[in-house]
């Protein structure tokens, strides 16, 4: 998936162990068919995909520490299979991000195989259903940190089942995200933004009578009304409408729509959007907020790193992390607008909040740290 968010979400975490004093490299081993953004589709040839991940690596100081598998013609690029082999029955830990691996034989000679549970709720419900493939693929590792901060609480009754899920956080890589500059009078951008795909399907799922769903669009209606409420603020979303109908209901909502594609396309261009923007408005998946999950997003780290205030839907990550000053959650209207409000009174003072918490709750040396002393490492 040669995208600038998923990019980003790698090389966060890649810059992070490096500055911890650990040698890192990344290996793109799961076999899924390569996706070209730039036809929207599955493809059969790779040489998109391997050129996007060698500069992103050679960009960040990762040359020659990488890996492409291409499965379809069982070809490794960049590091050779014989090197790959190697560095799984070297290493002191393999991290899964994602969860986008499922461990072969190979990977199990590594002793320490860290699972990073990003999109909580979903693994853990089939798990729980007893779903044999689920529980073999979760098994196969060590250890398992999730982004659904209250998984395991009362807070959330999502069961582990025995799994021993520890909490973990999206790391951001201040020096890579610098504060964004505002104009030479101190005043914000104009537009809150975010970037969205309007409908996901798939992963929807059902337990104990509740359906759980995936896509984002769900909610998206529930507060599509908002900059119709704050006519005065911008509201922004790069999306790309599946059909005139979607479009013409964001955008008789008081919503501007930009073309995502060549914003996602490119990792500069990402981060130009967001430090470009006034703030975040965005909803969570309802998978993520009616558990109470705690999940939070490593795209909204991008805009608190980048002084960028982030309004989003309370999903219970306030367990870790205060709101009320560069932050805040919502779960109605008046809360939601009442945020923008505040944001507007006092536009600097949650910019530079909104760049502190970042450096106190998501810093990747402090949260990556965290992470490997858990396990030892």
């Amino acid at each position: 998936m040669p995208l600038a968010g998923i990019a980003w979400q790698a090389v966060n975490y890649l810059v992070g162990l490096e500055k911890l004093g650990y040698d890192a490299w990344y290996v793109e081993d799961h076999g899924a068919n390569p996706y070209d953004p730039r036809i929207g589709s599955v493809v059969m040839d790779c040489d998109y995909n391997v050129g996007y991940l060698r500069a992103a690596m050679e960009r960040h100081g990762f040359a020659g520490r990488w890996a492409y598998w291409d499965a379809i013609n069982d070809r490794y690029h960049g590091l050779s299979r014989e090197a790959v082999h190697r560095l799984y029955a070297e290493a002191d830990g393999l991290i899964n991000l994602c969860g986008a691996t499922q461990l072969r034989d190979e990977h199990l000679r590594c002793p320490v195989r860290i699972m990073i549970d990003t999109d909580p709720v979903y693994e853990q419900i089939k798990y729980a259903k007893a779903d044999p493939a689920a529980r073999a693929y979760v098994d196969a590792h060590t250890d398992f940190f999730t982004y659904g901060a209250n998984l395991g609480s009362a807070a959330c009754p999502v069961p582990l089942s025995g799994v021993k899920w520890r909490p973990t956080r999206p790391p951001v890589d201040l020096d890579l995200w610098p504060e964004a500059a505002r104009d030479s009078d101190g005043n914000a951008p104009p537009c809150f933004t975010t970037i969205a795909t309007w409908e996901n399907k798939g992963k929807n799922i059902d337990f104990d009578g509740a359906d759980y769903l995936w896509s984002k669009h769900v909610n998206f209606l529930k507060f599509l009304d908002v900059p119709r409420r704050r006519p005065q603020t911008c509201f922004q979303m790069a999306m790309l409408p599946p059909d005139d109908a979607v479009r013409r209901e964001v955008e008789g909502a008081g919503w501007r729509l930009a073309d995502p594609r060549p914003i996602s396309a490119d990792m500069t261009s990402y981060q130009a959007f967001i430090s470009g923007s006034r703030g975040e408005f965005t909803v969570a998946k309802d998978i993520y907020v009616r558990p109470n999950s705690g999940w939070f997003s490593d795209r909204a780290v991008c805009y608190l790193a980048s002084a960028r205030p982030v309004v989003t839907m309370r999903t219970g990550f306030t367990t870790f992390c205060p709101v009320g000053e560069g932050l805040f959650d919502y779960a109605t209207h008046d809360e939601a607008l009442a945020a923008i409000d505040a944001i507007g009174a006092d536009y600097s003072r949650h910019s530079s909040a909104a760049r502190d918490l970042a450096g106190d709750y998501f810093a990747a040396e402090r949260v990556i740290a965290d992470l490997l002393n858990e396990v030892g490492l």
